[in-house]
């Protein structure tokens, strides 16, 4: 195998790996909840509603694909989003969405 074809394999491994990270609709909300910035999970369970142990658990998950980093302030951890392109991801991800709920509201009404 190529170099080329080595690393054309490796990157749509990690594409893969990248979007099964975001394929949870916690860590999506996780994520959205974050455009804000820095939170902690107490923050983060008190915002969405959701036990601190299941937002700690998905934030471990974003963590350990570098979507989501943490910062140590004395006894809290700061979580924030790696990178901002990531919320220009998530928003094209809802146009395309959206995109699709209209193609299919237009095929109900032909109906």
């Amino acid at each position: 195998m190529s170099e080329i074809a080595k690393m054309s394999t490796k990157l749509v491994q990690f594409k893969s790996e990248f979007f099964k990270a975001l394929a949870n609709p916690l860590r999506i909300r996780i994520l959205d909840e974050l455009r804000q910035g820095e939170m902690t999970v107490t923050q983060i369970k008190v915002n969405l509603g959701v036990e601190a142990a299941n937002a700690s658990q998905q934030l471990s998950i974003l963590r350990s694909k570098n979507i989501v980093i943490g910062r140590k302030q004395g006894s809290n951890i700061y979580y924030s989003c790696a990178d901002p392109a990531i919320f220009k991801l998530l928003d094209t991800a809802k146009e395309i969405f959206n995109n699709h709920l209209v193609g299919v509201k237009d095929m109900l009404e032909m109906l």
